[in-house]
């Protein structure tokens, strides 16, 4: 008795069903707001997490394989926690004072206009005269800056923080 084989395209229709169907498992969501999250003044903590669903069924946790959201600025895992990430093309940094807890600031620093580059040591830090800027709020750790970064509006929903206005 001989058995003859698969065909290549069979294999690759039946494991694609079964991955649509396991990806419609996880689709769904805990919450019954409705409709898109209400903006938090520079800060903002995500509304619920979005969970994948392992083989037998149950959800594995937060994941950033989730299609990307229009206008999303990042995913809250691209926010470090005590630190941030500098987005110069949209003058925004936003920052991750806490775990959980998301803070906007323009990216201009105050004392001349250069735009800060890095987030590092609990700061927000300007490369042209060393200026720093707290995380937790953008007050001034170090000038010559004069006055703190601006809070700009940010919305987080699920692990997508988009940046408002």
């Amino acid at each position: 008795m001989t058995s003859e084989p698969t065909p290549r395209r069979s294999v690759l229709l039946a494991g694609a069903g079964s991955v649509a169907a396991l990806a419609a498992t996880g689709c769904g969501s805990d919450s019954d707001s409705g409709g898109a999250a209400t903006p938090t003044p520079t800060t903002a903590r995500p509304t619920s997490p979005e969970t994948s669903a392992s083989p037998t069924g149950l959800p594995t946790g937060p994941t950033s394989a989730s299609p990307p959201v229009p206008g999303e600025l990042a995913r809250t895992s691209e926010i470090p926690v005590g630190g941030g990430k500098v987005f110069a093309d949209r003058k925004v940094v936003v920052t991750q004072p806490e775990a959980g807890e998301f803070k906007a600031f323009s990216a201009i620093c105050t004392h001349q206009g250069c735009t800060v580059n890095k987030v590092a040591d609990g700061t927000i830090d300007c490369p042209c005269h060393g200026s720093k800027y707290r995380i937790a709020d953008g007050s001034v750790a170090a000038g010559p800056a004069p006055r703190p970064l601006p809070a700009e509006q940010i919305t987080v929903s699920g692990n997508s923080i988009t940046l408002d206005g």
